[in-house]
Parts: C-alpha cells; sequence; structure tokens
C-alpha cells in the first residue's frame, strides 16, 4: 500500500485534501489491481473549488492575449516533455494500448497549441445601425466559470478541450473527471499550473459523480457547461442546465454506421472497421458498431474483416502489436457480456469472438441480427460489431439513419459523386468518406444529434458556449 500513488484535489493551484478525509480505490483494468487512491471530494469540496474559481476569474479578466497564448505554448511543450509519463498514466489507469494512448498524448498537444491561437481571435464585429451618427458594434466576452465533466475512454483528450479552451476565451474552468481516469486530469492540472495557467483558473474536484455532479452544475456561481459521457446522464445534466438557463454542449454516445458499396476498395475498408470497431476495445462513441455492406462484396468483405479480428493483438499493452485491451470497470463488463449473450440467445450468428480472456472482450462480430436484440440499437461499449447486407444505396442510407444516434458516419466507394450525395443524407454530425468512422482534431466542430448530443465542440464553435455577445452602441457627435 505505501507504493500505491494518493492523489488529492486541485484547487485554487494546490494539492487539497478531501473534507470528507476519504479515499476511494483507482483499480488497474488489465487485472482490476490497485492502481492509486483517489480523494473523495464533497459537496463543501466542489462549493470551494467553483468559488476559487469565480475569484481568479475576476482576478485575471483583464489579461491580454499575448498572457493566454504563452500558457498553451508553454504547456504543449511540457506534455512533450513528459510524453511517456502521460503514455503510461494512460496505459496503467485507463487500460490504453500503447498506440492509442500515443495518439492521445499527441492530440493533447495539437490541443494545446489550437487553443493557443484562440485569444487572438475572439474578435468581434461592427454592425451598420439604423440610426443616424451611430456607431455600433458587437464583442465577445467570456461567460464566466465553465464546469467541465469528462469521461474514461479519452480522458487526457477531452480535458485538453475541455480544460484549454475556456482558459483560452478567458474563462475559469472546475474539472469533475470519470472516477476511472483521476491521475491523468490531476497530472494535467499540475502541468497548466506549471505552464503558467494562474492559480485558481483549472480546479479538478475528484469523487463520486452521483453525489457532487449536480452540486457542479447546479451551483449559481457556474455559467456554462461542456459534458462528454452516457446519453442517461447526459440528458439529466441538461435538464439542470435548462432550469438554470445554462448554456451546455453534450458529447454523449454513439451508434455510427460505416457503409461499404461494392466500388470500395476492400481492404482498405476492412481495416477501417477493425480500427473503427476495435479501437480501445470498442470503448469509443464513434466506434463503427453497424456495418453495411453491399451485396456484391459481403462475402469477401466477411472473411477479410473475421480474418481481421482473429489477428487483433491482445497482448501487452505496451507493445504497438496489442490493439484490443481490458474493459475499463465490471460494471462495463456486464454490460457487454450481457449485450452478446442476448444476440446469441435470441439467434444472431456469432462470426467471431464473443469470449473472455481475462478483463478482456475477444473482437466479436455478429450476423443476423434483428431489431429485437440490445445490440442492434443501443450502443455496446466494446469490440462488438454487426454486419447487415443491402442491395441499394437508398436502402443503406434508410437503414444506417434508422438510429437514435448520429454522432459519426463512413462510406466507403471510389464514386465521389455518390459518396457526397450520401454524406448530405446522413442524419450525423460528422461524415467521413474512405476513412474511419473514428476521427477527431482540435479544430473541427465536433458533436452530433439525437442521443449522440448537441452542441459542438472545436476551435471556434467552442467560442458559442464559452462567450457571450455584447452590443454597444456610440452616439457619435451632437445631434440635430
Amino acid at each position: 500500500m505505501s507504493d500505491v500513488q494518493q492523489s488529492e484535489l486541485w484547487i485554487g493551484g494546490q494539492h487539497l485534501p478531501p473534507s470528507s478525509g476519504k479515499y476511494f480505490d483507482d483499480l488497474n483494468p488489465i487485472d482490476d489491481s490497485l492502481y492509486s487512491r483517489v480523494a473523495e471530494g464533497t459537496a463543501a469540496d466542489m462549493d470551494k473549488a467553483v468559488l476559487a474559481a469565480h475569484e481568479a476569474f475576476l482576478a485575471n479578466k483583464h489579461l491580454l492575449a499575448r498572457d493566454r497564448e504563452v500558457w498553451f505554448m508553454n504547456a504543449a511543450s511540457l506534455v512533450e516533455r513528459d510524453f511517456k509519463e502521460y503514455v503510461d498514466i494512460l496505459i496503467d489507469e485507463v487500460g490504453s494500448p500503447l498506440g492509442k494512448a500515443e495518439f492521445e498524448v499527441a492530440y493533447c498537444i495539437s490541443a494545446l497549441r489550437a487553443a493557443a491561437g484562440v485569444p487572438r481571435s475572439l474578435r468581434g464585429d461592427v454592425i451598420p445601425s439604423d440610426n443616424p451618427g451611430v456607431y455600433s458594434m458587437a464583442i465577445r466576452e467570456p461567460v464566466g466559470v465553465v464546469a467541465a465533466i469528462s469521461p474514461f475512454n479519452v480522458p487526457l483528450l477531452k480535458v485538453s478541450k475541455q480544460g484549454a479552451m475556456p482558459l483560452a476565451c478567458g474563462n475559469a474552468t472546475v474539472l469533475m473527471p470519470s472516477e476511472f481516469s483521476a491521475q491523468v486530469s490531476i497530472r494535467f492540472a499540475q502541468t497548466l499550473h506549471e505552464a503558467g495557467v494562474p492559480a485558481g483558473l483549472f480546479n479538478v474536484v475528484t469523487g463520486n459523480p452521483f453525489e457532487i455532479g449536480d452540486v457542479l452544475t447546479t451551483h449559481k456561481l457556474v455559467n456554462s457547461i461542456t459534458f462528454c459521457g452516457s446519453p442517461r446522464v447526459g440528458t439529466h445534466v441538461a435538464e439542470l442546465a435548462a432550469k438554470g438557463l445554462k448554456p451546455i454542449t453534450l458529447e454523449l454516445g454513439g451508434k455510427s454506421p460505416l457503409i461499404v458499396l461494392d466500388d470500395a476498395d476492400l481492404d482498405e475498408a476492412v481495416q477501417a472497421a477493425a480500427m473503427g470497431t476495435f479501437f480501445f476495445q470498442g470503448q469509443a462513441c464513434m466506434a463503427s458498431s453497424r456495418i453495411y455492406l453491399q451485396r456484391g462484396i459481403a462475402e469477401e468483405f466477411t472473411d477479410k474483416f473475421v480474418a481481421a479480428a482473429t489477428q487483433a493483438g491482445m497482448g501487452d499493452l505496451r507493445s504497438m502489436e496489442t490493439f484490443v485491451g481490458p474493459i475499463i470497470s465490471e460494471r462495463q463488463r456486464e454490460r457487454v457480456r450481457r449485450h452478446i449473450d442476448d444476440a446469441k440467445g435470441k439467434g444472431a450468428k456469432l462470426l467471431v469472438g464473443g469470449e473472455w480472456e481475462g478483463n478482456r472482450c475477444q473482437p466479436t462480430i455478429f450476423s443476423g441480427v434483428t431489431e429485437e436484440m440490445t445490440v442492434c440499437r443501443d450502443e455496446t461499449f466494446g469490440p462488438v460489431t454487426s454486419l447487415y447486407v443491402f442491395d441499394s444505396v437508398d436502402e443503406a442510407m434508410e437503414r444506417a439513419n434508422d438510429t437514435d444516434y448520429g454522432l459519426s458516419f463512413s462510406i466507403y466507394t471510389r464514386d465521389i459523386d455518390t459518396a457526397l450525395d450520401m454524406a448530405h443524407r446522413a442524419e450525423s454530425g460528422a461524415v467521413h468518406i474512405n476513412r474511419p468512422t473514428i476521427q477527431d482534431e482540435p479544430c473541427p466542430p465536433f458533436g452530433g444529434q439525437g442521443l449522440s448530443g448537441s452542441g459542438r465542440e472545436g476551435t471556434e464553435a467552442d467560442l458559442d458556449i464559452l462567450t457571450e455577445w455584447k452590443w454597444i452602441t456610440i452616439r457619435m457627435g451632437k445631434q440635430g
């Protein structure tokens, strides 16, 4: 026990013990061994963090763009310096295979550099007035304290967005990370502090989200909310935000389709399906959990895809040969088991996988999935997908759009005219042509519709909830 790391809360630029005096276990999902002990924050701790953020916002709101941009350039360099340390946390705390962990740290560096350009882009507008002699303009101002709630699956990716962008816009942030990814969030807070971010502008309160989450989102000093998590919890947070008239961005789940037409490059499509389905063992909101195959290539694609699934590495997480790691928690493992058993029990054909190796689920592919099966419409959040055969493009689009989600959409074809037509018809926040469903970058507007959420993340799209417009008019000279 003496060798196990213990983390405190991060409030006002320093580590503080929780007022409860309690700590909870943060387990390594590869074998459920104890990875760290994490401070169990209380409502009082959350209130303290929001007050610290509010005071820091008032003290620093008039800093110049050049002051803010240097924080993120410094932070990007620090993450580069500590690249391996961040990779190790992502492997040991959330079960990331090496390739996924390195991708996420590299993304964090890019997101920080993208945020560095935001302070100078917060421009307003001069608006022609209907009144003579009146100078009319609109400016963007920061909203104040931003509540950020992040998930376990890409904790560094999300905290680099949810942490940097509010600060770039002149706000302060209180982050409540997933209880399964506390250490990487605390480490990121230390990086921002070392990079020069003033004390109190970025705070992290760990704990049971069902006990302290509502305290954060309903706090009278919280003016905006950015949330990433499940549709069930996101709906609850949205209801609280509506009651407080607080702007909110919701990035929720997905049931993303990948469509392969007869003229597609099959090898590329198979590679995309494997990446889109099994990346981080399917614990991705953009996972390709529904794959639609045009009849002419369905059999060949299926054979190649099944072969790819059997070859997905499940070894040492620190090996680049490993692609599939452990499912994060017993609760989530049970969800994956339930989806697989339900499909098998109701007559779906199991093409490959479906078995467990410790806490890892083998890459699993079904065919013959029907509406009464849970896996047909619900998000599994594991390395599980279903294959469906179609004849016409119209049929494929109708079936792909028949979902409560709408986050990512992938199309494989050599016919760009057909692809663009399908892209316009896709009911999804993003469409990727001849690319996997899993795509993310710091700048484009990222988000979905339906149960996939509302609002968009990105260096420009984030301005919708991180700043507010103010209209200013000036009477010029004397009026006749």
